[in-house]
């Protein structure tokens, strides 16, 4: 995997893949260098057992704003622009699932306060409703390469969870909330529940070997508190139900 590096050429990341795609194809990175970035005034480096969370934003802005455009307006001082020392954000993905390398995996951001060391800022370019399935694919590729770039799942959360903000808007938000699904992919099973009589199959024995259940295939008493305690550890509404955001959440629990 590429290191945080500020050449101008593109970064190789992790494979992708474009929405609704099967198969998977080299995720790239346009480095600081190509798409002109200025010098940071100053960094601060974290390391990876520090970072916890994936943190999503958007820029508020139209989809025509550009890295350098968003870079100069933080780096300028008030009242005119943020007076940071660099762009704010770890990494920005435009509408066309462009994505950009901002201060990088490893460089304490300035995009949520209380969470720049533990939290990865990425920024969707653009405004309310303006995120599209290729943008989405590239934000979640981008979290699933920050997991394993961290060896471990790391929390995946919209601003607006973290800060009184409007921050990413009420689609992003409700789709981070929703476990950030892969546009076009299925869920991994079905929605299970207690039912009379109890739902059964191998979807249930995939859950119970999530949280910790003997298997044996039936949705009954004992998996629905499992999976009510898993959901709580989660930060997930505990109802015992397995929807999209449990089903999210199993996808990315250590196995």
């Amino acid at each position: 995997m590429a290191r945080f590096r500020a050449e101008d050429q593109a970064v190789r990341g992790g494979p992708r893949r474009n929405a609704g795609d099967e198969e998977a194809r080299p995720m790239e990175i346009i480095s600081r260098g190509r798409w002109g970035a200025a010098p940071p005034r100053a960094r601060t480096l974290t390391t990876w057992p520090k970072r916890t969370e994936f943190v999503v934003h958007y820029s508020e802005g139209p989809t025509t704003q550009t890295p350098k455009s968003i870079q100069s307006f933080h780096m300028t001082d008030p009242p005119e622009g943020r007076g940071w020392d660099d762009i704010g954000y770890n990494f920005l993905v435009g509408r066309d699932g462009e994505v950009y390398e901002g201060r990088g995996w490893l460089v304490v951001g300035a995009h949520a306060k209380d969470h720049n060391v533990s939290g990865i800022g990425v920024c969707f370019i653009g405004d309310e409703g303006d995120a599209t399935d290729e943008a989405k694919t590239s934000i979640r590729d981008m979290y699933d390469l920050a997991c394993q770039k961290a060896d471990r799942t790391l929390h995946l959360r919209g601003h607006g969870q973290l800060a009184s903000t409007t921050c990413p808007g009420a689609q992003l938000l409700a789709w981070v909330e929703a476990g950030a699904p892969r546009p076009g992919a299925p869920l991994p099973g079905r929605v299970l529940k207690l039912t009379q009589p109890p739902m059964h199959g191998e979807d249930v024995v995939r859950v119970q070997h999530a949280v910790g259940v003997e298997p044996d295939s039936r949705y009954g008493p004992e998996t629905a508190a499992a999976v009510k305690a898993f959901q709580s550890a989660h930060g997930l509404t505990a109802d015992g139900i397995v929807g999209r955001k449990t089903w999210a959440a199993i996808m990315h629990a250590p196995s």
